[in-house]
């Protein structure tokens, strides 16, 4: 549970991320260096996110199930 947890959190903190550098752009274009940052933090959960499954997977606390499983 608290996996299953932790992977909502950081999908909606990616989302976020995602949403801030879009307003960022649309709403403050003459300075892109905000946007920028915004877009670097979503990489960077994007890439913990990542480091966060394959270190799950290994521990066993999440089980891969095949289409339909």
């Amino acid at each position: 549970m608290f996996t299953t947890g932790l992977i909502v959190l950081f999908l909606i903190a990616i989302v976020a991320a995602l949403l801030a550098a879009g307003y960022f752009v649309v709403r403050d274009p003459g300075s892109k260096r905000r946007a920028m940052w915004a877009l670097i933090l979503r990489v960077g959960l994007q890439a913990l996110l990542v480091l966060f499954l394959v270190l799950a997977f290994f521990m066993g606390w999440v089980k891969p199930h095949g289409v339909g499983g």
